[in-house]
């Protein structure tokens, strides 16, 4: 069965409020170390981990045959793999994909996981890499992993009756110092069976061409307690380098190859977002991944609108509320590292609320009309 993660989502979308790259820069040498991780980069040994790619993303939602509908009417993505009751979709010309996984009775839905690709993919030689930096192996949780998983890796072995091989497809995960999950795997990694999870049959081909052609992943925003500690858990952990900038505590970290980042926006844990800021202290909770983003040739923000309100995805309106099925465009101004007439970031929600974005494939996190001068 393909793995179950509920971590908490925020659909709102208030922005990392931004300065100047002097500022930033300014701003670095003050940012929280982890200490086992920073062990090893006193030691010049250069990452724990070296990773290539963003690979893919997981949701979970309440109505898996409209979520799928829904997605391959809009990107006329195929289905690539089945994991038990998961499906994975294909993004662009694969194996790259996200994968719709049922929530369970009590369930929210949620965008679980990030999973990035390695340049070795060997189980043991990455565990202890993992080790290396201070991450800790433990058996695969019995239960939705937590904040109590932090600092700790594991292996999951999925059976043929999740599409996986007989003796079991090695799947690596860890946990971040805020309880984000995170996925390792081979570059040719389908969400199939073989020891490399690469072995997938022909694609399922959607019921229809779509009306939006995406081509890859472009980023994930994630929001946690610090946001300082987890820019600089990841430069050291997978030796991630800051592309562009976008506010103080969120540097976008380029991931391989000068597209693909993660941004890490900081003061959103206790009581959500603004948690601990005044009122006592609260419990903490896990990291959110707030929204993830795919990118495509030729974008265009008002046909994709029009494409987008032509399928049944409203414009949002006035207010930042925002629930399933709506649309909206935040311009990041220069102050946050955008054009001076601003760069238009376009957002909508699926059938479950859960926020994706779409950009052009040029675009990196930085100026511009499109995002793309880092």
């Amino acid at each position: 069965m393909a793995p179950r993660f509920t971590l908490p989502f925020r659909a709102d979308d208030d922005e990392a409020r931004g300065v100047t790259r002097r500022d930033m820069l300014a701003a670095l040498p003050a940012l929280a170390l982890v200490p086992g991780v920073v062990a090893q980069a006193a030691q010049g040994s250069g990452p724990a981990v070296r990773v290539r790619k963003l690979h893919s993303f997981g949701l979970t939602v309440s109505d898996i045959g409209r979520s799928l509908e829904f997605y391959q009417g809009l990107f006329g993505a195929p289905v690539q793999a089945r994991q038990g009751d998961a499906v994975c979709l294909r993004i662009g010309s694969g194996p790259q994909f996200f994968s719709l996984v049922p929530t369970r009775p009590g369930e929210t839905p949620r965008i679980t996981h990030v999973c990035f690709t390695t340049e070795r993919f060997d189980v043991d030689g990455i565990l202890a890499d993992l080790s290396a930096a201070g991450i800790g192996r433990i058996d695969p949780p019995a239960g939705t992993p937590g904040l109590e998983h932090a600092m700790k890796a594991w292996v999951r072995r999925r059976g043929p009756d999740a599409g996986g091989a007989p003796g079991g497809t090695p799947e690596v995960f860890f946990a971040d110092p805020d309880g984000l999950l995170v996925q390792l795997q081979d570059p040719r990694y389908c969400g199939g069976a073989g020891p490399l999870g690469d072995v997938c049959a022909s694609p399922e081909a959607a019921p229809t061409s779509g009306l939006l052609a995406v081509k890859d992943l472009s980023h994930f925003t994630i929001f946690g307690s610090d946001g300082q500690r987890a820019n600089r858990f990841y430069q050291d952990l997978f030796g991630l380098s800051v592309q562009a900038y976008q506010g103080p505590t969120a540097p976008v970290l380029g991931v391989g190859d000068g597209i693909q980042f993660v941004m890490f926006a900081g003061g959103f844990g206790g009581r959500g977002r603004g948690g601990g800021r005044g009122g006592g202290a609260a419990a903490p909770v896990p990291a959110t991944i707030h929204h993830g983003c795919l990118n495509m040739d030729g974008f265009d923000t008002e046909r994709v609108l029009e494409t987008l309100t032509g399928y049944g995805i409203r414009p949002r309106g006035d207010g930042n509320a925002t629930g399933p099925l709506v649309h909206y465009i935040s311009l990041r101004m220069p102050e946050r590292g955008g054009a001076p007439g601003g760069t238009p970031e376009l957002y909508f929600t699926d059938p479950d609320g859960l926020l994706l974005q779409l950009q052009d494939s040029s675009y990196c996190g930085g100026g511009g009309v499109l995002g793309n001068e880092c």
